[in-house]
């Protein structure tokens, strides 16, 4: 018997184009992770760029986007892959300045003639102090304790600077290493490594006047005993030299994982929908009965945006106005990207802006250490 071929709606290819548009990953990788024929994707992206401009033109918009569809990833590997391994070198570092001391005392005794005793003498330190770190500490302890720093400068070049010593004694343990998180501190506090702390993000929730609620069905209760029960959606912005971009994204809070997002020059309902039908088809295109949690933005209040959810069986659900609390963890969300991504990078053009969001996002669910996960 003929097996029977796989039926795709709207929804569903809304959401494959809109993984395209938005990763920039090539189609046969799109279409692998989603189990579909890549001529087939390769068609209705097709489609969808003919369709944004009735005889075919595309917008300046498009045009940006089929360029960087066209892009090699490499650029974007580059920037994602931290340093494999971090020299020590002497004069950094608690060690390092001990060796400095004592070259500098010897220094004296081979330039001026001082005896070693008397410049120790004047320094504060023993012969013997001099003596061992004149040629630098040889033990295995201090060879350990350089071997740790140097890796932890590693591991902290490789996050960009965002994980603080409780996540990098976390990915230590997890190579193997027997170490506790005091010494971590303690030799990041050697080396100046420091997290920098998060800001409080502005909120870009436009309610929308005597329209349409939902009920709340999750009161601040962020939990989930399985994927596809509870999504939570929200949206902020991403500033460039060429003007705002906006950026919609879907969380499912059982996974900690961004499963949809969307990046427009409009705040509205069609860029929440996008996000949405991201979402739907990264999840295989059924997510019946899954809640949706959001503000009470306009865009999620919209006919177009409510009668999507009634036609995939999601239910909305929607927090108090003005209350980021009950809508916490999309809101922290979109907090690590402010802190991680936005206030560490200028964006010459919303194309560069794009990638390295894409890119970003693609880092966080692949590798990124969820505190609320252990």
């Amino acid at each position: 018997m003929a097996e029977s071929r796989r039926k795709f709606d709207q929804d569903f290819k809304e959401g494959a184009v809109r993984l395209v548009r938005e990763t920039g990953h090539p189609i046969a990788r799109i279409a692998k992770d989603l189990g579909i024929n890549p001529g087939t994707l390769a068609n209705w992206v097709a489609l969808d760029r003919e369709g944004k401009d009735g005889n075919g033109r595309l917008s300046e918009d498009e045009r940006v986007e089929l360029a960087r569809l066209r892009r090699e990833n490499a650029e974007l590997a580059m920037e994602r892959d931290g340093p494999q391994a971090v020299g020590s070198p002497l004069g950094q570092g608690r060690d390092g300045s001990a060796v400095a001391v004592a070259g500098f005392i010897a220094a004296q005794r081979a330039e001026h003639g001082v005896p070693h005793a008397v410049a120790c003498r004047a320094l504060g330190v023993s012969p013997a102090w001099f003596y061992k770190w004149r040629h630098g500490d040889a033990s295995p302890r201090r060879a350990r304790r350089r071997a740790r720093s140097a890796l932890i400068a590693a591991l902290f070049a490789q996050h960009r600077g965002t994980y603080g010593a409780p996540r990098i004694t976390a990915d230590l343990r997890e190579m193997g290493w027997r170490v506790c998180q005091n010494t971590v501190a303690e030799l990041m506090a050697e080396q100046s490594l420091k997290a920098r702390a998060k800001r409080r993000r502005r909120s870009t929730t436009r309610p929308g006047r005597g329209r349409w609620r939902a009920p709340d069905l999750v009161k601040r209760d962020f939990t989930a005993r399985g994927i596809n029960q509870r999504w939570f959606g929200d949206g902020t912005e991403i500033d460039t030299a060429e003007g705002k971009l906006r950026l919609a994204s879907v969380l499912d809070v059982c996974s900690r994982r961004i499963v949809g997002f969307a990046l427009s020059a409009h705040h509205d309902a069609a860029l929440a929908y996008g996000s949405l039908a991201m979402a739907v088809a990264v999840r295989g295109g059924q997510v019946g009965e899954v809640v949706l949690h959001t503000d009470q933005g306009s865009e999620y209040s919209a006919g177009m945006f409510r009668t999507a959810c009634t036609r995939l069986g999601i239910r909305q659900s929607m927090g108090r106005p003005g209350s980021a609390l009950d809508n916490a963890v999309i809101e922290s969300w979109h907090s690590t990207l402010e802190f991680e991504l936005r206030s560490r990078e200028e964006f010459p053009t919303k194309a560069v802006a794009r990638r390295r969001v894409a890119a970003w996002i693609d880092e966080y669910n692949r590798t990124r250490r969820h505190s609320s996960l252990g």
